[in-house]
């Protein structure tokens, strides 16, 4: 089916223009011109391409505003996340995720990355099928919109040299070889699906060994998929990584072969120089969730120096203490303008872009994320007229004023999620608060 939508003003790959006609044929761009709009759906404010969302744990939704009294560092919040961990099934997770991923889409994300380590039945148990809490988070991502790249997550020791314990073990099929029969099952029943990329994680260095990691390094080199890892995100981690094996984090997945132009390290908070330069030369992304990397207080990773020595930037929502990907973006200049006392590291543009396509290739779709014939059909339409955008135009509106409530129009591969800000399957708001209720 051919469509024709009218932009405004879109930002293209040189830049914003006035007047682009976007012709989708099902789910792909085949021609974008400028002209009048003819009988074309019109889309106000400033269209952009999809959002990708590089970093989620969907379940971790249900803590927002509940892990915020107080006092206390990731470990305390830790416990709190293991509580909602032990309550979900397949069916409530389900639901959950629906929700959260429809929340997404009303923020202009079309593409999740779902760093997916909740695996199993209370105690380990495999479900008669042992991807039923994987297939229901791709069940999720359809009913809401957005393609998914499953980052099935490996997940084998409950700290460095520590054994797993209480919830922790619905997270492990016990060694990296069963993970990756497990893994290889859920792959194949995708194959060919071109909204579902089925990737690997290496959950971090606490939860798997150095000899275990080539085994998931492996999946990823074999299907040609991504390959994600918690980084680095705490100083508590890199001490104990350090004590045991007398390598950072980062050197370890070097040593290992999880490192390279798939491979996205996720954090990358408290990195050493010897870190950046691996990083960096392995074209390695980093994923920065600087939300939740505040709210944890977590740290301010080095993202500029770790660009300028090679490594690609993108973005994620994490544990979802905000769903909002240009906040995400602005964060990563102003935690720069913190930590330096000084203004101007990156350019709109290119915080743009790390949110759209070096997010999407991260994930495992290169070609996303451009407003360009034959990209994938997303277009993600930005008020320019609210009381946060009026007077601003161009990346810089979007990424300096903008908020996830100006996404007013989503189009995601081809498919009309998104209408005057409602999303199609309904008020989203009751559907988070029935799923994250059901949960207490």
């Amino acid at each position: 089916m051919s469509l024709t939508y009218w932009c405004e003003r879109a930002w293209l790959p040189d830049g914003v223009a006035d007047d682009v006609l976007v012709e989708i044929d099902g789910t792909r761009i085949s021609r974008i011109e400028q002209g009048p709009p003819g009988s074309a759906e019109r889309l106000a404010g400033l269209t952009i391409p999809g959002l990708a969302n590089a970093h989620s744990h969907a379940f971790h939704r249900a803590l927002r505003g509940a892990t915020q009294e107080g006092r206390g560092d990731f470990w305390t919040w830790r416990e709190l996340m293991y509580e909602v961990a032990a309550r979900l099934d397949p069916d409530s997770y389900l639901r959950l995720a629906t929700a959260v991923y429809a929340e997404m889409a009303l923020a202009g994300v079309t593409c999740v990355g779902e760093f997916h380590y909740l695996h199993h039945a209370e105690g380990g148990r495999p479900y008669d099928d042992p991807n039923a809490m994987g297939h229901a988070l791709v069940r999720a991502a359809r009913a809401a919109g957005l393609r998914i790249a499953l980052l099935d997550t490996c997940y084998v020791s409950g700290g460095v040299g520590a054994s797993l314990s209480g919830v922790q073990l619905r997270f492990s099929d016990g060694d990296a070889e069963r993970w990756a029969a497990r893994a290889e099952r859920l792959a194949a029943a995708y194959e060919g699906q071109p909204d579902v990329e089925i990737g690997a994680a290496i959950h971090s260095v606490r939860a798997v060994p150095p000899e275990q990691m080539p085994v998931v390094a492996d999946f990823s080199h074999r299907h040609a998929a991504p390959l994600h890892v918690h980084v680095s995100e705490q100083r508590a981690e890199n001490a104990a990584c350090v004590e045991m094996y007398a390598a950072t984090p980062v050197q370890i997945l070097h040593e290992r072969g999880a490192l390279g132009p798939r491979s996205t390290a996720v954090h990358a908070t408290h990195l050493t120089d010897v870190d950046i330069e691996l990083l960096g030369q392995s074209g390695t992304y980093i994923c920065m969730c600087p939300t939740t990397e505040r709210d944890l207080a977590d740290g301010i990773g080095p993202a500029r120096a770790a660009c300028d020595r090679g490594a690609r930037i993108t973005l994620g929502s994490d544990s979802h203490a905000v769903i909002d990907l240009f906040e995400e973006a602005r964060a990563v200049e102003l935690n720069e303008r913190l930590a330096s006392e000084r203004r101007g590291h990156w350019p709109a543009a290119d915080l743009l872009a790390a949110a759209t396509g070096a997010g999407h290739a991260s994930l495992g779709f290169p070609d996303a994320g451009l407003l360009v014939p034959g990209a994938w059909a997303d277009l993600v339409s930005v008020r320019l007229d609210s009381v946060r955008t009026a007077g601003a135009s161009g990346a810089e509106a979007i990424v300096y004023a903008a908020t996830a409530a100006d996404v007013h129009a989503v189009v995601s591969g081809g498919r009309r999620v998104v209408a005057e800000g409602r999303h199609v399957l309904g008020d989203v708001g009751p559907m988070l608060a029935q799923a994250i209720g059901d949960l207490r």
